[in-house]
């Protein structure tokens, strides 16, 4: 079967990893798959096995969602937003999908929902209309208007054929962070998470004993850096490596460089290895996203989490509540990060009792593709 994947990341790139892990799945159960991204290019990801096709790409301006950027770091004008829809609607027509899943929308990206529905559209007038297929994570960003939660269900309720949604519901249920109806309840799929193939070990165990910092693609992590640099200075006995991606990220390396001097510190771009590394880590110090959750899950490494909140965000400090509760997590909201709070919570979670790797309940990708595969079997 052919299957469409459409994403938008606009801040990270955690929303394109989850669906190019979802792609993989279906291209492993011998579908062919195409996911169009309508953000960043992204080229640090795995897309090996997929067709990935791009939008003129997106971002937003910061942690401003209501404000897009065009490639050029321009305000995005409705001429360069209606060629995006143009050409995701002509990517429907032309792949003539058998499965359709929009990552996140409808129950986010609604500044987006133009080219969404004008996708949705072209899908219901083939003359065969595919399973349409919403893919959310385990948390979302709770609406702050009934009109955000009236929108979302009206628009599952006339376009789609179930969410799936990727998570355990013994763990995190959607009803967390999202109001669920009795009619919504009906089209929800729970897959299980979603995470790639534990990574085998580094084979030249890059990474021992060190503390492994990441924080994104964007300057969102740049206060994460800073106190990185200040904890290795409390903490010379640890090699310290912070990992820095995203838009200006030669730049941002050559600042936190010279930062970093005189402490035990390595600053260098984000690696494609870098999940391989992760099991071999002393600890780990990143954000709070649903991969970075996943990996961190897998690996069994100690991590201190410091989740991203600007802008009245609470999905990621959500999810690090529930995991502080398991061993060898830590968590200091970035308002209280400094060097002294990043090494005292180091130090802890590092002195907890091993966390075993987890390895039951992550095979959301191959879940949601037996999802799909039965609703098409059930519309033949």
């Amino acid at each position: 079967m052919r299957v469409m994947i459409v994403v938008t990341h606009l801040l990270g790139t955690g929303h394109l990893s989850r669906a190019l892990t979802l792609g993989r799945a279906f291209t492993e159960g011998g579908h062919q798959v195409l996911v169009v991204s309508g953000g960043m290019p992204a080229p640090q990801l795995d897309v090996k096995g997929l067709t990935l096709l791009g939008l003129p790409p997106l971002r937003s301006d910061g942690t401003n969602f209501t404000r897009l950027l065009d490639q050029d770091g321009r305000e995005a004008r409705d001429a360069y937003l209606a060629e995006r829809s143009k050409e995701l609607t002509r990517a429907v027509g032309q792949f003539l999908p058998d499965i359709l899943i929009t990552e996140l929308f409808p129950f986010g990206r609604r500044i987006l929902t133009a080219e969404f529905q004008a996708a949705l559209e072209a899908a219901h007038a083939l003359p065969q209309r595919p399973v349409i297929l919403a893919s959310v994570r385990d948390i979302l960003a709770p609406p702050s208007k009934p009109a955000k939660v009236a929108l979302a269900e009206e628009m599952v309720t006339k376009y789609y054929d179930g969410v799936l949604v990727h998570s355990d519901p013994s763990v995190i249920s959607l009803t967390t962070s999202w109001p669920v109806s009795p009619a919504l309840e009906e089209r929800l799929y729970y897959t299980g998470f979603v995470a790639q193939p534990a990574p085998v070990p580094h084979p030249h165990t890059l990474g021992a004993e060190e503390i492994l910092v990441s924080a994104g693609g964007g300057p969102v992590g740049q206060p994460i850096f800073h106190a990185a640099i200040e904890a290795a200075r409390k903490m010379p006995n640890r090699r310290w490596r912070l990992l820095v991606g995203g838009q200006n990220a030669s730049l941002r390396i050559k600042e936190l460089s010279k930062l970093a001097a005189d402490a035990p510190v390595v600053v260098e771009p984000v690696r494609p290895d870098f999940r391989q590394m992760l099991p071999f880590a002393a600890a780990s110090v990143s954000m709070c996203g649903y991969n970075t959750a996943m990996d961190l899950l897998q690996s069994g490494t100690p991590a201190v989490l410091v989740p991203f909140d600007d802008g009245n965000e609470v999905e990621q400090t959500l999810r690090a509540h529930s995991l502080v509760r398991h061993s060898g997590f830590r968590m200091v909201e970035s308002a209280g990060l400094t060097g002294d709070t990043l090494s005292d919570a180091l130090n802890a979670a590092i002195a907890d009792a091993p966390r075993a790797p987890m390895v039951k309940g992550i095979d959301g990708a191959r879940t949601s593709v037996e999802i799909a595969e039965t609703l098409v079997e059930a519309k033949r």
